[in-house]
């Protein structure tokens, strides 16, 4: 045989071997669905577009609200941070795990996160942003809460800080920031960045939303060059304090306060790197194949709240209040190749509800020996549940401060302690979203009922925390 044609077969063989490996990589990627949580910090109802904000430029987000489904009746499983974050990845109250509010106690190694549950079914895991969950620096001793970093819950690639920095230039102290109510010196004790376990030291300048999401695409291409699927949970710090916008963003709200323009700045800064996530789902591909969740981890941050700065939108109240707008948030949910887009539910959900569902959607069995709060969302992206059929508890603690709030949703009906030195209250939901009207008095064996079906869930929550579950 002549050499020329030894050498033309040879790169025919090599060309057909190569095309067999890129058709196995993706029919690796698409024989399982790709995850992604996306979670805002402190983010109101009313500070989106797709809620019916006006002033607010989040076009990604509101696209993805026409892509996908939208949830008008979604809500933290805490109105503050640390507790929701652990219901999201579990699907259990917080108040199972001891997580009552922010920087008091740590996720518990013995809880089984999303994170543990898809590496165990051959997924890349990825965790970028804000952690608050425990400590991520094993060298440091804090007074609160103890050291439990992501890596030791599941995850492959960790990019995250344990608590708030500022959405512009995150190591860095913003100029005013003494004169909105941090420490006395005006020094700013946020979070440094650890990146697989060592402080990060480059790429830390600018939008923090930004610098977030030049770790968490990476690890997502190199999740789909290696054709595995792939699990990400990207936890931004916006609109969290520090609310510092960059000049470029500040410039898109020249005619609001400046107050405002930080806030509505630092949420366009966000909004743009979701964009610039899903168009690179889109150039690799996958993003028929890949879910998205997005939704923020409790209502508007106080002081912006009451100063008008942030809004809940028609809803009462705001973070560290179990008034709807310390509890609703917006939510999205983008599954192209499983839900028609354009979509708006009044389902009630909460971020308990993303573990079941997750496994549901993956086809992985839920382990009946462990008690959880959430349901599987499924049935009604697929328009089969219309209506809920378990209540949703909520609650806040802080013992220091002699502060504990609970709620209990059911149907319209909700009962709550809204807020320290409050009593009890009844609210009709669908007749009053704004909660003007108590009703206690005027229906009392309803509010017994529900106060009866509240106390039954604090004490499944009371055995869970001390133990019950780990004993199986």
């Amino acid at each position: 045989m002549k050499t020329a044609n030894i050498f033309s077969i040879a790169l025919l063989i090599s060309a057909l071997f190569s095309q067999s490996i890129v058709s196995q990589k993706n029919k690796v990627d698409k024989q399982k669905t790709n995850v992604i949580l996306l979670m805002a910090d402190d983010l109101g109802w009313g500070d989106v577009g797709f809620n019916g904000n006006k002033k607010i430029i989040t076009p990604h987000l509101d696209d993805m609200s026409d892509d996908g489904i939208r949830f008008t009746d979604f809500y933290a499983a805490a109105p503050l941070c640390s507790p929701t974050r652990a219901s999201c990845l579990t699907g259990r109250s917080p108040f199972r795990q001891g997580i009552f509010a922010a920087h008091t106690g740590a996720m518990r190694h013995a809880e089984k996160t999303i994170a543990e549950v898809l590496k165990n079914e051959g997924y890349q895991t990825g965790f970028f942003g804000k952690w608050h969950l425990g400590w991520i620096e094993s060298e440091k001793v804090e007074s609160r809460g103890y050291y439990s970093p992501p890596w030791q819950h599941g995850y492959d690639e960790t990019f995250a800080t344990k608590s708030a920095v500022p959405t512009w230039n995150p190591t860095k102290t913003p100029a005013g920031w003494n004169s909105w109510g941090s420490m006395d010196d005006g020094s700013w004790g946020g979070s440094i960045y650890v990146h697989n376990g060592v402080p990060a030291k480059e790429n830390l300048e600018g939008d923090d939303s930004r610098i977030i999401m030049d770790r968490a695409i990476p690890f997502i291409e190199k999740s789909i060059n290696e054709g595995k699927p792939f699990f990400a949970t990207i936890w931004f710090h916006a609109p969290h304090e520090p609310v510092v916008a960059g000049p470029e963003y500040l410039a898109k709200y020249t005619n609001l306060p400046e107050d405002q323009k930080h806030l509505y700045g630092c949420i366009t800064a966000m909004d743009e790197q979701i964009g610039r996530l899903r168009t690179f789902l889109q150039e690799q591909g996958i993003e028929e194949n890949t879910v998205l969740f997005f939704c923020s981890d409790n209502g508007p941050a106080d002081p912006q709240a009451k100063a008008g700065i942030a809004s809940a939108g028609p809803y009462r109240g705001h973070k560290h209040q179990m008034w709807e707008g310390g509890l609703r948030v917006p939510s999205l949910i983008l599954w192209p190749e499983h839900i028609n887009g354009g979509q708006v539910t009044n389902f009630q959900a909460n971020t308990n509800d993303y573990f079941p569902t997750i496994l549901d959607m993956l086809n992985i069995p839920v382990h009946t020996k462990i008690p959880l709060d959430g349901i599987s969302l499924v049935p009604v992206l697929k328009g089969i549940t219309a209506k809920r059929n378990k209540s949703m508890a909520f609650g806040y603690k802080r013992i220091y401060k002699n502060t504990e709030l609970f709620a209990l949703l059911n149907g319209k009906y909700k009962i709550c302690i809204p807020d320290k030195g409050k009593d009890m209250m009844l609210f009709n939901l669908e007749e009053d979203p704004s909660e003007s009207h108590d009703l206690a008095s005027e229906m009392p064996e309803l509010f017994e009922r529900m106060k009866a079906a509240l106390q039954e869930t604090k004490e499944s929550w009371k055995d869970s925390r001390e133990g019950k579950d780990y004993q199986w």
